[in-house]
């Protein structure tokens, strides 16, 4: 495997993780924000991701990489939290208010291994630097 494939892939996996992480703020900032009615009313999302498999042209008997591909970033399916709220000055006629289907504790838990990997694929890349440095130092 070349060094430039493994910052290709190391790069498709920093940019995934970070379409994970801009989609877990988008569902944390929109955690309370309700609404009258259930069409109107935001819904959690997650992102869609895809093994693409790189066949490499110089060594065909070993296996090749493989990199991560964004697909799409769908809404969750789940129930709302309809909350009977007959104060609040967005309720329906019969007093209830819907909210998002964004459970904070688990895109808590999805930031963190989102942020984890990222940090992964950027130690991937520094120590792949380091041995191409290392490889011109022994050239000369």
């Amino acid at each position: 495997m070349s060094f430039s494939e493994i910052y290709q892939i190391a790069g498709s996996a920093m940019t995934a993780q970070t379409m994970r992480l801009n989609t877990i703020a988008s569902n944390l900032a929109n955690a309370d924000a309700g609404s009258t009615t259930e069409a109107g009313t935001y819904r959690s999302h997650k992102p869609v991701f895809a093994t693409v498999y790189e066949n490499s042209q110089f060594q065909a008997n070993q296996r090749a990489g493989a990199r991560v591909q964004i697909m799409d970033v769908v809404p969750v399916e789940g129930e709302l939290d309809r909350r009977y709220e007959p104060g609040n000055p967005i309720a329906d006629a019969d007093g209830y208010v819907f909210y998002p289907n964004v459970d904070v504790v688990s895109e808590m838990a999805d930031m963190m291994s989102a942020s984890r990997s990222f940090e992964t694929s950027v130690d991937v890349l520094g120590r792949a630097r380091s041995m191409q440095q290392g490889l011109l130092k022994l050239g000369q």
